[in-house]
């Protein structure tokens, strides 16, 4: 059911993609991406199907992950903690905002950067990509149906990008990609350190946490309203004991509280009093 609304949402933003390029003719990019194998989702397997035997004996430089239909390189990086990079990045400036996680080079990947176990990182310049629009059809088409996660790093290097982002963003969508968007190259590097770094972490570390504490629910209602900080918050609860209170509490007496001040306590004032509803 997933997968159908995902497809439905994918043919919808086709559309509207397709409607706003009327710019974009280029016929040798059309044959190249025509000619590109995309990836398919992988084919559950029947229940009452016997094992299957090995059709070709010989030695594959790939492995196939369990439970995905598409295949990663087999040779695992020495270090567990490493992400993967392609020789060919060497010089990259990107390189010099991955800090906090080790990197080793690589010639046997295909892939600029290999993240995880089933996670790839392709990297493209928008400003190279205007130059040679065919480089990332070439560079998926020899990617294939490898890796799970699929991401396609873009650099926005140019004045204009909306029309290169546009034929991107068909791209991606066709070929089951990610795609990321870093404004310079410390933002690139840093996505990409973010990716290994949160490798094997559940995605709830990453959801919003709502508080179930009313004393903690009531600090952060106060700290919407700006430029209460914490701090403020607490020292409000603290001096007036309840919400009542400070709804009812003068301008003056506001100011009053330690480390509020004239500025804040008419911000505070100003908002409290307003009514919920307009008329």
């Amino acid at each position: 059911m997933l997968c159908t609304q995902l497809n439905s949402a994918k043919i919808l933003i086709l559309f509207y993609l397709n409607t706003e390029m009327d710019d974009f003719d280029d016929d040798s990019f059309n044959d190249v991406l025509g000619a590109m194998e995309m990836p398919t989702a992988a084919k559950q397997p029947k229940v009452d199907a016997p094992a299957a035997k090995a059709v070709n004996p010989a030695p594959s430089n790939s492995t196939e992950p369990s439970g995905s239909g598409r295949p990663a390189p087999g040779k695992p990086a020495s270090n567990p903690h490493c992400v993967l990079v392609h020789s060919k990045q060497r010089g990259n400036p990107i390189l010099k905002s991955i800090l906090n996680v080790p990197l080793e080079f690589r010639d046997d990947i295909v892939p600029d950067y290999v993240v995880g176990r089933t996670s790839c990182v392709l990297y493209l310049s928008l400003k190279y990509h205007n130059l040679n629009p065919d480089y990332i059809c070439q560079r998926l088409k020899a990617l294939g149906k490898m890796y799970e996660l699929r991401v396609l790093l873009v650099q926005v290097d140019t004045p204009e990008p909306n029309n290169a982002l546009k034929s991107l963003t068909r791209i991606s969508l066709l070929a089951d990609l990610t795609m990321m968007l870093a404004w310079n190259a410390e933002e690139a590097g840093k996505i990409i350190e973010t990716y290994k770094q949160f490798e094997k972490r559940p995605p709830d570390l990453i959801m919003e946490r709502v508080e179930s504490n009313p004393h903690q629910k009531l600090l952060a209602a106060l700290t919407n309203i700006k430029p209460v900080n914490k701090t403020d918050a607490a020292a409000l609860l603290h001096t007036f004991g309840n919400l009542g209170n400070i709804i009812n509490a003068s301008e003056e007496r506001l100011s009053q509280v330690m480390g509020l001040g004239p500025r804040k306590a008419k911000k505070l004032y100003k908002t409290l009093q307003e009514p919920f509803l307009s008329k």
